[in-house]
């Protein structure tokens, strides 16, 4: 079965609406029993929260009632209430909780390394809320009981995706997805921070002021506190209109190919740069290393270095959104090849690396074709039936043709413990890979 607590209460079967509980405390119930993800509630518990804390001298034998007819109601659908120690549970397993899905959602977007595909994941999480928690069979009392730990995550998904927004310069998304939140939350401050520094992008100033206004009155009113040092220096640089407000940050040492933040080319060779989507090599995995966050920038990057032609990449970025999971499982397969080819560049020894980088070429031999230029000289190319795979064999083509380059032999790699990058260095007197400036 599949439960949606996230908004009014609603209960399915593959896909097909049935109906649990008659009465709106049996669904509330239920709901508090999902809630508690195989806990057990004391019949003492389901009343208190059932009746908001004063329940009848029946409510016992009511709450009994209650959980014969929900028993009934679900025997069918394999989801069974179990009598545990003067208690109740329900054994979720083999059943879907959108609260459930939500969490898993955030932490897959809060893990993410490209701000592009945060936004998205973001996007699928919050799209799950419908509403309050049990919007139809609970009220606000019983709301913050149940799932004050729900709202504030709600609040959390929220501030990060608006936080990559405004990285990516996309602040009219922000103001649009943020009016009506600070609205309703004003003395949450980073995201009044958030609203009033997109206001003041879009050129309206005077009411990125009024909210800071607005949100020092509730401030003081809710909580006696004034606004944070941090919310009155944003406040202080809004009205100074400090030019460094205007326009998010650039990672250093990149360059914007079809809105993704692509690193500089220092390593003279499309393989190399390809391993020079990651930054760090010689350290600890960081996530602040990660170039190729997302496909589009795997595709963005496969035409910044040639590998791709622009038409195509167009083709693949349409693919891409019409399959997004097709297109994260290829950004894995890119990711692993990467892996690969540092790791032949950087070990002589590595045989069971190498073999594996010869598998990708192998697999990009077989989907080339040979064609004619204008000119009459033939050529392999690509297939276009290889669709998302196109990067992948490109960056595949590109190893296989260094391996056998006699180059390959002048490969070095920065030692800045954050960087680790490739470049060719045939005069064997380069320490760095770009004039000493590494990547973040």
């Amino acid at each position: 079965m599949e439960f949606r607590l996230l908004g009014a209460f609603e209960a399915s079967v593959r896909g097909h609406p049935i109906a649990v509980g008659r009465r709106r405390q049996e669904r509330c119930l239920l709901g508090i029993l999902l809630l508690a993800r195989g806990r057990v509630v004391t019949p003492e518990r389901l009343a208190d929260l059932l009746w908001s804390g004063e329940p009848p001298a029946a409510a016992r034998s009511a709450v009994q009632t209650y959980i014969g007819r929900l028993r009934r109601a679900l025997a069918d659908h394999g989801l069974t209430i179990e009598t545990r120690h003067d208690g109740y549970r329900v054994d979720i397993a083999g059943h879907l909780l959108d609260v459930d899905d939500f969490a898993e959602r955030s932490r897959v977007a809060a893990e993410g390394t490209d701000a592009a595909e945060r936004v998205r994941l973001w996007d699928e999480a919050l799209a799950l809320w419908r509403g309050p928690l049990l919007a139809d069979v609970a009220d606000d009392r019983l709301r913050e009981r149940l799932g004050a730990h729900l709202r504030r995550d709600w609040l959390r998904a929220t501030e990060s995706r608006a936080g990559d927004l405004l990285a990516m310069g996309r602040h009219e998304r922000v103001v649009s997805a943020l009016e009506a939140v600070v609205e309703h939350h004003p003395t949450e401050e980073r995201l009044v921070a958030q609203l009033m520094t997109a206001l003041h992008r879009q050129g309206r100033t005077a009411e990125a002021l009024h909210r800071y206004d607005l949100t020092a009155k509730a401030l003081r009113a809710d909580l006696d506190v004034p606004p944070s040092e941090s919310l009155r220096d944003l406040r202080a640089r809004i009205a100074r209109r400090d030019p460094r407000l205007e326009r998010p940050p650039a990672p250093a040492y990149a360059v914007r190919v079809r809105e993704e933040w692509l690193p500089w080319n220092v390593g003279g060779h499309p393989a190399l740069e390809f391993c020079n989507t990651y930054a760090g090599w010689g350290g600890p995995p960081h996530s602040a290393g990660e170039w190729l966050g997302s496909y589009p920038a795997l595709a963005a990057w496969s035409e910044q270095v040639g590998l791709v032609d622009a038409t195509t990449v167009s083709a693949l970025l349409r693919l891409a959104r019409r399959g997004p999971r097709a297109a994260t499982a290829v950004l894995s397969e890119a990711k692993n090849l990467r892996s690969l080819l540092y790791a032949v560049l950087t070990e002589p020894r590595s045989e069971r690396a190498f073999a594996a980088v010869a598998a990708y070429a192998q697999a990009a031999a077989r989907a080339s074709v040979l064609t004619q230029d204008a000119a009459g000289l033939a050529r392999w190319e690509l297939s276009p039936t290889a669709g998302l795979k196109i990067p992948l064999h490109a960056a595949a083509n590109a190893a296989a043709g260094l391996l056998a380059d006699p180059r390959r032999f002048t490969v070095c790699a920065c030692p800045a413990p954050n960087c680790g990058w490739l470049f060719l260095d045939e005069t064997g007197r380069r320490r760095f890979c770009s004039i000493a400036t590494c990547a973040r």
